[in-house]
């Protein structure tokens, strides 16, 4: 097998037990940059508190990450004598990052800079978009954003893709038959036809959950689950502060957890979760109600007779969600359950209250329920990895720069 040369900007991830020793340079340099990427603002005092180095020794670090143009000085802070300590930050244009999310329904490209900040969007909501449309529309995004000056080309750190795995394969509702044309297509390779940085592949529930982590709750958490309510739902875990791949990169994969469903077209069957709750279920079940709906936004603007339905179902819902949320308590015991995605953002806390309320709020085993802070999460998470690569994260992940979308063959064939 050849061996895949990682290149500039994707770096190992770094235990971050400090060392004065020159030849633990670069695990130093890693080590301060997660300090000020978490922490900031925060002064060269504190970053030597906090990574047990000497002071001389973060001075070299910030230096040189000064001169990088990836930190800044950004203020002082005042004490009760002496100078005031100057402060520091990541620089936002330190580096740049494109993320993209390709999904059953919709495509977003976001172009971000390296604190989070969108700086730029292009969202397309059409279903089964199909391998050369996708790249042609994410090579005009990119040309838009490169022309509007909203990344620096030389800074940027990569692309990132969040993609379903087995997008060709899966059946879902309205499947077309030319989209099995995915599952041959090697997303790496068209978009490194685009640019010659890096391209970061993930599965987008596991981009989600880190654009969670890097941006949103894993500011105050650092062991969660996130489900992600798209087309097809999924879930990514994340532990101690990295998200946990699995073996195949799969882990958190909940759409696969069994229930069995009570009202719906497969009623008293063993089902996959997936295959009873997502938008795609949503909008079919409001459908055969006669109401038209073929997007998230459409969600918002129906009649009582439609809010109605749609309370109806996230309540049949919250029972499949409960129970997952119970079983997760039990297995990981993570700090909280996080549910984002395309559901909007009213319908969401709708589904968190039912949840609660079937849950026993009694049982200190259960995990607290949150709804994702972080919008466009796959395609945010997407840029992240990037980002991530370029400023050491803790959330880095090696595997992203070989990973390719799952196919059914290659799982078999690798059991």
């Amino acid at each position: 097998m050849t061996k895949h040369n990682p290149g500039p900007f994707a770096r190992e991830a770094i235990n971050l037990t400090g060392s004065n020793s020159e030849q633990a340079g670069e695990r130093n340099r890693a080590l301060v940059l997660r300090a000020i990427h978490r922490n900031a603002p925060i002064s060269r005092a504190d970053l030597a508190r906090q990574t047990s180095l000497t002071k001389p020794g973060i001075a070299r670090i910030v230096d040189r990450l000064l001169d990088e143009g990836l930190i800044m000085e950004a203020r002082r802070r005042k004490g009760l004598r002496g100078q005031p300590a100057i402060e520091l930050e990541i620089d936002p244009e330190g580096c740049f990052s494109i993320g993209v999310d390709i999904d059953r329904d919709h495509l977003t490209i976001l172009a971000v800079d390296a604190v989070g900040h969108v700086r730029g969007r292009v969202h397309h909501e059409k279903r089964c978009i199909l391998p050369d449309a996708f790249v042609e529309l994410t090579a005009e995004a990119i040309s838009y954003f490169r022309r509007s000056h909203l990344i620096d080309e030389a800074r940027l750190a990569g692309i990132g893709v969040a993609i379903p795995d087995w997008l060709g394969e899966l059946p879902f509702i309205g499947k077309p038959g030319d989209y099995a044309l995915w599952t041959g297509f090697d997303v790496r390779a068209a978009l490194s036809n685009l640019t010659s940085r890096p391209i970061f592949i993930d599965n987008e529930s596991n981009a989600a959950a880190m654009a969670e982590l890097d941006y949103g709750l894993g500011a105050e958490s650092r062991s969660f689950f996130y489900i992600y309510v798209c087309a097809c739902t999924g879930g990514g875990l994340v532990l101690e502060g990295v998200r946990h791949r699995g073996a195949m990169g799969l882990s958190g994969e909940i759409g696969w957890l069994p229930v069995i469903d009570e009202e719906g077209p497969g009623r008293g069957k063993v089902q996959p979760l997936g295959e009873v709750f997502s938008l795609s279920f949503l909008y079919d079940y409001l459908g055969r109600q006669g109401l038209g709906v073929a997007k998230p936004e459409d969600l918002m603007n129906l009649d009582s007779r439609g809010r109605q339905l749609v309370s109806s179902w996230l309540k049949r819902m919250s029972k499949y969600i409960a129970e997952a949320v119970t079983h997760i308590a039990l297995i990981v015991d993570p700090d909280a359950v996080v549910v984002g995605g395309r559901l909007p953002v009213r319908l969401v806390d709708e589904l968190i209250r039912y949840v609660n309320e079937r849950l026993d709020a009694g049982d200190p085993n259960l995990p607290s329920i949150h709804r994702a802070t972080t919008e466009d999460a796959a395609a945010l998470g997407a840029a992240a990895m990037s980002t991530a690569a370029r400023l050491m994260l803790s959330s880095v992940d090696p595997a992203q720069r070989t990973r390719l979308p799952l196919r059914a063959l290659e799982q078999v064939n690798s059991a």
